[in-house]
């Protein structure tokens, strides 16, 4: 079986021609690819216009929802997935949209960092496994997020054993005390016992035990999987040979469930619990992930601005889940904010509520403005206070093409917003350092000062306007990933 691998970009616009050259595939599977990448939601598609391919955003109005792949030419086919997908022998690498001047060859380096922010990201997110795909006739086993569960957890806790306590008289293992107190004798001399026999315990691994070899078996069986579909390398994952047995070995498919459903009763452990069920699913679905089917495996997600969103937020300090009595200004908390209830509230909950009134009676919204982050960094001895915007767009913002890929007017509006819901906080201490920046990746490797966004009658009322910033995505992906914060300063805000 010959497995096709290539890379596509999010958002950019395929025809059904490019899908079909690029992944080899003739008239009848391009159809079933599309159609099941498009059940899975992993791909759109939108009217063939000469403004959509130059688009490099997809717009909710730009989707047009067909059950049926059209004619060929009627449409583009856009992916709104980062990420690894498997489509039978057909292994997509979608990465982000804003490398744009990128060759498939030169892609390596990004795409494993772009998946270690992928891993990183779902576990802050505490996001489970999601076995299975899609739902009712599109559910479909989610192998790949099985096998690379699997092998990063081998990796973190090693292999599933099921250990021995034993008792010797004089062993290595620590002394039971109570045990030789209570069954050896001791010589007495000075009112001090001397005991001649130590019950020692230790425990002892079981090689033979079922379980281990069976973890060993499983393990040895995804790591050849990722070989076969070229994945070892892109996620950075040694050759695992821990077994030459195979499941047969182990007994029929329901003998090996049934053999795990009965220790899953025995174990109590959290971790080993998840590490059962997971094999479990592994045995009991029976499936390879290149196997020719109608189901997809994926690793990635749909919604890659929330983790743009979440890199930003760890790299540039987010303050607005701290306690107002940790922010650690160079100013004292204001005193209208030193009660014992109000120091005890967030940053985040201090912006005003909506409130409504009727007739005869008055509520308060559960919700309000939520800014994306905000930073309270001490710069040249002074407090500033900086609201962030993380906007995951490729903005076109150059002189003689028009204005494309910006934030909405609703966008601009609320980060003026923000800065005057914290305008009592602002003033109450005194800080005259404010600033409005929208943080969006380039492929770049330097800070880009793309210039701003602003609307007369809001700069106005005193309030700042928006500053644009272009972070190279790289450099913040790998701050983000080793805990590391960016020095606002280079943003020359």
């Amino acid at each position: 079986m010959k497995v096709v691998s290539q890379y596509v970009r999010e958002q950019k616009r395929y025809t059904k021609n490019d899908l079909k050259s690029k992944f080899s595939f003739d008239e009848d599977g391009v159809e079933k690819f599309i159609k099941s990448l498009k059940a899975y939601g992993v791909l759109k598609s939108v009217k063939n216009t000469d403004d959509q391919l130059a688009m490099s955003d997809l717009m909710d109005d730009d989707v047009e929802i067909t059950d049926e792949t059209a004619e060929s030419g009627d449409c583009l086919y856009v992916f709104t997935y980062v990420g690894i997908i498997t489509c039978g022998s057909r292994v997509i690498k979608v990465y982000p949209k804003y490398l744009l001047s990128k060759k498939d060859e030169d892609l390596l380096g990004e795409m494993k960092q772009i998946l270690k922010v992928l891993e990183r990201y779902s576990r802050s997110e505490e996001q489970i496994i999601n076995v299975f795909n899609g739902d009712g006739e599109n559910r479909s086993f989610n192998i790949l997020a099985v096998i690379l569960f699997l092998i990063n957890d081998y990796y973190e806790y090693g292999i599933y054993t099921n250990s021995e306590d034993i008792v010797e008289i004089n062993g290595e293992g620590d002394i039971l005390w109570g045990k030789t107190i209570d069954e050896s004798f001791a010589l007495i001399e000075d009112n001090r016992p001397y005991y001649m026999e130590l019950y020692t315990g230790k425990s002892i691994e079981d090689d033979t035990d079922y379980f281990k070899r069976l973890h060993e078996c499983v393990l040895t069986e995804c790591s050849r999987q990722l070989q076969e579909a070229q994945l070892d390398i892109l996620f950075d994952m040694d050759s695992i040979e821990l077994s030459e047995e195979v499941l047969d070995d182990f007994g029929d498919r329901e003998y090996i469930l049934e053999r795990i459903i009965k220790e899953l009763n025995l174990q109590f452990n959290t971790h080993r619990q998840i590490l059962l069920k997971t094999l479990y699913a592994y045995v009991s679905q029976d499936r390879k992930m290149l196997d020719e089917n109608d189901g997809i495996s994926m690793y990635g997600t749909t919604a890659y601005h929330a983790v743009w969103e979440k890199a930003c937020a760890e790299v540039f300090d987010n303050k607005l889940n701290t306690i107002l009595g940790q922010l650690n200004m160079t100013v004292s908390l204001a005193e209208q904010y030193q009660g014992k209830k109000e120091r005890h509230l967030k940053l985040i909950d201090i912006i005003e509520k909506p409130i409504w009134q009727g007739i005869d009676t008055e509520a308060k919204a559960a919700d309000t403005l939520i800014p994306d982050l905000i930073s309270i960094p001490c710069i040249d001895g002074k407090d500033w206070f900086i609201i962030f915007d993380a906007k995951y767009y490729n903005i076109q913002l150059e002189k003689g093409k028009s204005l494309r890929g910006n934030p909405g007017v609703g966008d601009v509006t609320k980060q003026y917003l923000y800065q005057l819901a914290y305008k009592d906080f602002i003033d109450a201490h005194g800080i005259t350092k404010v600033r409005n920046c929208f943080l969006m990746p380039t492929e770049n490797n330097e800070i880009v000062k793309k210039g701003i966004a602003k609307m007369a009658m809001l700069e106005r009322l005193g309030l700042e306007n928006i500053q644009i910033r272009q972070i190279p995505a790289g450099r913040l992906y790998e701050l983000y990933l080793t805990g590391r914060h960016m020095d606002i300063c280079e943003l020359m805000l």
